[in-house]
């Protein structure tokens, strides 16, 4: 199988709640990168793959709440992979950071940052 991703992701596991709608569940990270997350849910098949759903969590020893839009890419067992969509600035910014602590080579770091600075301008 070929490796499609274009970001590095860090394994990063907090709780998080995932809304949709009037619909609510609960699950937890379990790795993250700037453009998508692996969320372990019991429950997601409440959840519909054709709408957008929200994701909220706080970063560990922290105050600091993330919150993104993102569209389910698939799903397997009780994981979820999430496309983000969506990021208000704040939250950008906390995740960005979030990502340059984990991970081990700058130079990918940076080529990824500006791939998400150019998709922005698509």
């Amino acid at each position: 199988m070929l490796e499609r991703r274009q970001f590095s992701r860090v394994i990063y596991q907090v709780p998080t709640e995932i809304s949709q709608g009037r619909v609510n569940v609960s699950g937890s990270v379990q790795d993250l990168s700037l453009h998508g997350l692996l969320i372990q849910c019991d429950k997601w098949q409440q959840l519909s793959h054709d709408a957008p759903v929200q994701v909220s969590f706080k970063l560990t020893n922290s105050d600091i709440n993330i919150q993104l839009e993102a569209t389910i890419v698939s799903t397997i067992n009780t994981s979820m992979r999430l496309r983000i969509e969506h990021l208000d600035i704040d939250s950008i910014s906390h995740l960005k950071r979030l990502v340059e602590l984990n991970v081990v080579d700058d130079e990918l770091l940076y080529r990824e940052i500006e791939h998400l600075t150019d998709l922005g301008k698509e």
